[in-house]
């Protein structure tokens, strides 16, 4: 069996779709930060079958709702506090997102002014479609 020490400080994102772990690892900017990070890939989960989790120990304003959003609205954020959850958070498709991603339309002005925020907002919930602000370039999955 698996033994994964306990936080401290910090958060555990859980219920997160099996593989999606290191995309979230890399928008999530984890290697940048002088912090302990486990990742636990194909744990396996009654509700899911199989799921990844990342536990983080450092402080929970360093985390990006609105990345953790976009990219799986499914995840749970539990807060830890002296060792115990405080808070459990759960996440929703962020309306706009602002330089996350990129636009990829070569006529769009981002692509000209290099200083301009990357925006992109949410046009249809249903089917979790974002488009650039600009240009109306509709953003290709992850």
């Amino acid at each position: 069996m698996l033994n994964v020490g306990q936080l401290h400080e910090g958060f555990v994102l859980d219920h997160i779709e099996a593989g999606k772990c290191m995309t979230i690892y890399h928008y999530l900017k984890l290697d940048e930060l002088d912090c302990t990070v486990a990742i636990i890939k194909n744990a396996t989960s009654n509700k899911m079958g199989k799921k990844d989790i990342i536990k983080v120990e450092c402080p929970i304003d360093m985390l990006n709702i609105d990345i953790l959003g976009f990219i799986d609205h499914n995840i749970t954020v539990n807060i830890i506090k002296n060792g115990e959850i405080v808070e459990k958070r759960e996440l929703t498709l962020p309306k706009k997102i602002v330089n996350i991603l990129k636009c990829k339309n070569p006529r769009c002005i981002t692509s000209i002014e290099q200083g301009l925020d990357q925006i992109f907002t949410l046009t249809d919930p249903e089917k979790e479609v974002y488009r650039c602000k600009y240009c109306e370039q509709k953003y290709k999955e992850l």
